[in-house]
Order: structure tokens, then C-alpha cells, then sequence
């Protein structure tokens, strides 16, 4: 079973109050953010957002330089969850699986 995307499961009104719910991510989803990640790809991110935390939170990178990996391994966990890079968008890269 392929991994779901995470803007892909509400993209329709709100049943109880009839508001879109994330239609605006839902359109960019449709339209840019497709899913360009495989699962070695979000794996090797999220490994790398830990040592990231880790190296941080024992104080081995401590200051300006620790902030900024704590950042990076942020924006390593929420773009494997979402299952996109804005960066690969530009080189034409795709790690995911090929549609056939």
C-alpha cells in the first residue's frame, strides 16, 4: 500500500460547517507539491534530523551552528512526513517510485 500523502486526505468541504478544509494546500498539492521523495530518501532525512537533535540537545554543537542544525532537522522530519522537497523541483529530481 503506497504511503498517503499528508494534504491528500481532505481536500473536500468540511461536512459539519461546509468550509474547505486545506484547500489551499490541497491546490498547490495538485498543482506543484508532488510526492518526490521515496522511502529512502524520508528515512536517511529523519535518521539525519535525530543525529541533528542529538548533536544539539547534548551540547556537542552548541550556539548559532546548533540552532540552525535543530532548524534543518526540522525541515528534514516535515518534508519526509509531507513527501516533498521545493529544492528537487528545480534539478527535476525525483527519489520516489516510477508511475507506470
Amino acid at each position: 500500500m503506497p504511503a498517503r500523502n499528508f494534504f491528500n486526505h481532505k481536500c473536500f468541504d468540511d461536512k459539519l460547517t461546509g468550509i474547505p478544509v486545506y484547500s489551499y494546500f490541497c491546490s498547490l498539492n495538485k498543482k506543484i507539491m508532488k510526492n518526490n521523495m521515496g522511502i529512502a530518501d524520508k528515512i536517511v532525512r529523519i535518521i539525519v534530523a535525530i543525529i541533528f537533535a542529538a548533536l544539539y540537545f547534548t551540547d556537542t554543537v552548541p550556539g548559532i551552528l546548533g540552532i540552525i542544525l535543530l532548524v534543518l532537522g526540522v525541515v528534514f522530519v516535515l518534508t519526509s512526513l509531507i513527501g516533498f522537497c521545493p529544492l528537487y523541483l528545480p534539478f527535476g529530481i525525483n527519489t520516489g517510485a516510477k508511475k507506470k
